[in-house]
């Protein structure tokens, strides 16, 4: 056999990115938004902090002033480390205008003195000298980095602290989230008796498993209908189309009989398929298995078609499988390729598997991509009838446990690809 291609997986699963866990996110979230929280206190006490030591220190030469002054104008002396026009005193306080005290900020560092404040103030009439005190900020300010240091300590105490409690609640969310995508995940793959239940907490998550769960009942419900509108259907005409290929029987043979003999065969055809999809539908067959040889029940199917088939037993091994059930899959697969396919058709059994090849036109992509589906037989140069032989071979499939696989050969046709338990 040439090399053919797999099947697309489910359209779904098929687009899905490589994801980043919602856990991861939100642990990521919270340790980034408690950086910046912790950032945003440290920047805020700092510059707080600073204020405050330079607000003392302000005040502090303020009042040392006052008294240093208070002491000179009675005593003449100098005292609270008064000096007067000292050299390195700030050019805005070397001539005050008038008798009032003030006060700058140095913010360079001279020798052993940090960042200062000075206060002056002149002691008589212009050209009096000015009396100044310095107060040194230095002690103050250097306890900042030790100040920043603990802070950031703290802060990543509490970011250690707070990550693995948001990694916590954030798997819980996840966890919830996950039993939603699966329930999701199993009425997709065809499962409309799947429910998530209850998860836990009353907010968004449980209101999307509520709302899967709905959706659930609501697609059942419809199937359910469905299912019994077909089956119905089929027993209602079953009686009727067998008297009316009785009554073809009667007529005198002719072209004209033949063509209504071949019409009527055809639709009982389509009522015994209808039924046979019913009670697959309804659960209601069970295989009857058996140890068979492969290649034997193969021959025979594709011999009971009657249509020229290239066929290939050499490596067929045995399987325990429901015979019956594994011609009519054979055999919708085979006249599935001779209607809608083109020669020639090959069917290969090897080990445990049958392949079924043509050369036709292939299957449409939307049969590859959604599986088949009754009364729906894709492209329309894929030919006419009514869809219904695909369906039944993979649900006969499904009962049997096998997997029944649908691709396009690199080089042009259908392959269909059964793999029998062994």
């Amino acid at each position: 056999m040439r090399p053919y291609l797999r099947p697309r997986p489910h359209p779904r699963r098929d687009r899905r990115p490589r994801r980043i866990s919602l856990r991861r996110k939100i642990a990521a979230l919270a340790a980034a938004t408690a950086c910046l929280v912790a950032a945003a206190v440290g920047v805020l006490v700092h510059v707080w902090t600073e204020h405050d030591i330079r607000s003392r220190a302000e005040a502090r030469a303020f009042n040392s002033v006052y008294a240093a002054m208070d002491v000179y104008r009675r005593t003449g002396a100098l005292s609270d480390g008064a000096v007067l026009d000292p050299a390195e005193l700030p050019a805005a306080l070397r001539h005050p205008a008038d008798g009032d005290r003030h006060t700058a900020v140095v913010d360079r560092v001279e020798g052993n003195v940090g960042p200062s404040v000075w206060a002056a103030q002149r002691t008589g009439g212009p050209g009096s000298p000015v009396l100044a005190v310095q107060i040194n900020m230095g002690p103050e300010l250097s306890d900042l980095p030790r100040l920043d240091a603990a802070m950031a300590v703290a802060s990543l105490i509490a970011l250690a602290a707070a990550t693995p409690l948001a990694a916590y609640g954030a798997g819980l969310l996840a966890r919830r989230l996950r039993l939603v995508a699966a329930t999701a995940d199993r009425i997709a793959a065809g499962d409309l008796d799947a429910r998530t239940g209850p998860t836990g907490g009353r907010d968004e998550v449980s209101d999307i498993a509520v709302t899967v769960d709905l959706m659930a009942d609501s697609l059942a419900h419809r199937l359910r209908v469905e299912r019994q509108f077909t089956a119905d259907v089929a027993h209602e005409l079953r009686t009727p189309v067998g008297g009316l290929l009785a009554a073809a029987d009667l007529l005198p043979d002719g072209e004209t009989e033949d063509r209504v003999r071949a019409r009527v065969r055809d639709l009982r055809a389509l009522v015994e398929d209808l039924l046979e999809i019913s009670r697959l539908d309804a659960g209601a067959e069970q295989p009857v298995r058996a140890r068979i040889p492969l290649g034997e029940v193969v021959r025979e199917a594709v011999r009971r078609t009657g249509l020229d088939t290239g066929l290939d037993t050499g490596a067929a091994g045995a399987v325990e499988t429901d015979p019956r059930r594994l011609e009519r899959i054979v055999g919708n697969l085979v006249v599935n390729a001779h209607r809608h396919g083109g020669a020639p058709v090959l069917v290969t059994v090897e080990g445990s598997t049958v392949r079924v090849r043509d050369h036709g036109p292939g299957f449409p992509a939307d049969l590859l991509r959604h599986g088949p589906r009754r009364f729906h037989t894709g492209a329309a140069e894929r030919g006419a009838g009514h869809g219904l032989g695909l369906t039944i071979a993979l649900g006969q499939a499904r009962l049997l446990g096998a997997d029944l696989r649908l691709a396009n050969a690199l080089d042009g046709g259908a392959v269909a690809t059964l793999h029998l338990p062994d």
